[in-house]
């Protein structure tokens, strides 16, 4: 598809200023990804829907459960937080599903960014731009269409959940256009809401005398939505403050263990065979077995048989924390076929989950972020890559729907 003429002067005037980064492009709009309406309803938002209920069952599970609190990493000193969050109906905003969808179906889910996920900006607002002006300038058809509701959907939770008038704080890492992007396009909403929308860089937030979370102006956070992943905050000298502080936390500290890649192989015990996931376990109960070094775990063992033909053809190992692909490895028959050059997570224990390949599109694989927003799939963006793991350099592409 021929580009839009201006549109780096567009993103640009828009603070989209990571268009490019690492002098390869980002956004990238000289070809689209085309769907039709069934693809769409039937493949990618119904199922997508139903999966984070299904996250949602495996959450009441985990906090119940020390030893699946363990298994996922979470601090000790912290699982009641986390528990509390759960139980007192802590609300979540956002998140996004990565699955791999080749045009046929049916979608598999590879993990879920429950807790901070990019790129919303990308798929929320410069997408539908693009939308809006290839129909205007007639390179796409009239009644073509986008799946993509997200804002609104946005407006709407941040209306449903808070009284009119509210002040809530976003926060990000200073100097990072990318998560500004993020913080800012949630702030839009909030403020599009009605509701008062406060920016403080991360490292500005402090503690006053009696123990509350205060921002740069020295104002009380009593709202916080932070991008900034729960595995860093619990592990920060400020996590034993937060049950002091009298802060709403957005997302939820039960995200914690949405955002966990171990939440996978509870999902595929819960819910084995579902069409929607893939085998995957704890490389702890089942690296020995696949290495032909020894057995399964006793727990495992029935399960770990229905799947081991799929896990020998190829799996994909992950450590429970890892953003970008990093530490990321495929095995296939045994041998590591591809591994993530970014190993800065490789310190951490692994899940084992059966290998999706991704469709491969003029030497790019791409991947689908659903994205969730309350207890609904509201849109949809996608990053692709050239490698088989999709990293930090992968590019955002718009997408359009065409039925007929």
């Amino acid at each position: 598809m021929p580009e839009r003429p201006g549109w780096r002067e567009e993103a640009e005037a828009s603070g989209f200023t990571f268009a490019d980064m690492h002098g390869e492009p980002y956004w990238d709009e000289t070809s689209a990804y085309r769907f039709g309406l069934r693809q769409i309803e039937d493949d990618i938002e119904d199922p997508s829907t139903a999966l984070h209920a299904m996250c949602r069952e495996a959450v009441a599970e985990i906090v119940a459960s020390e030893a699946l609190m363990e298994a996922l990493c979470i601090p000790e000193a912290h699982r009641d937080l986390v528990a509390e969050s759960w139980r007192r109906g802590h609300p979540e905003i956002y998140g996004r599903l990565d699955l791999a969808y080749d045009g046929t179906g049916p979608a598999k889910l590879l993990e879920y960014n429950a807790d901070t996920p990019t790129s919303l900006y990308e798929s929320a607002s410069f997408q539908w731009s693009w939308l809006e002006g290839q129909l205007e300038a007639g390179v796409l058809e009239p009644g073509d269409d986008q799946f993509n509701g997200i804002h609104e959907a946005l407006v709407a939770r941040f209306r449903a959940l808070f009284a009119a008038g509210s002040d809530l704080h976003f926060t990000a890492m200073g100097g990072n256009p990318e998560d500004y992007a993020t913080v800012e396009c949630m702030g839009w909403a909030a403020r599009e809401a009605g509701l008062g929308a406060h920016y403080t860089d991360l490292e500005t937030i402090g503690l006053s005398t009696d123990g509350q979370f205060v921002d740069h102006e020295d104002r009380v956070i009593g709202t916080l939505f932070k991008l900034y992943p729960w595995e860093d905050l619990l592990r920060d000298d400020y996590a034993e403050r937060i049950r002091g502080s009298d802060c709403l936390f957005v997302e939820p500290a039960w995200k914690a263990v949405v955002s966990n890649k171990g939440l996978l192989p509870l999902l595929w015990r819960m819910f084995e065979g579902h069409p929607n996931l893939l085998p995957a376990f704890f490389e702890a109960d089942v690296g020995a077995a696949l290495a032909g070094r020894g057995t399964p775990a006793p727990t495992v063992a029935d399960a770990f048989g229905r799947a081991e033909g799929a896990l020998r053809a190829g799996h994909v190992t992950k450590p429970v924390f890892s953003r970008e692909g990093a530490s990321v490895a495929i095995v296939e028959a045994g041998t590591v076929t591809e591994a993530a050059t970014n190993t800065d997570y490789a310190g951490h224990p692994r899940v084992v989950q059966a290998y999706a390949p991704l469709p491969v599109f003029d030497g790019f694989r791409p991947v689908i972020g659903a994205w969730i927003v309350g207890a609904e799939c509201a849109g949809m963006g996608i990053r692709e890559d050239r490698a088989r793991i999709t990293q930090d350099l992968s590019r955002f592409k718009p997408h359009f729907i065409r039925d007929r």
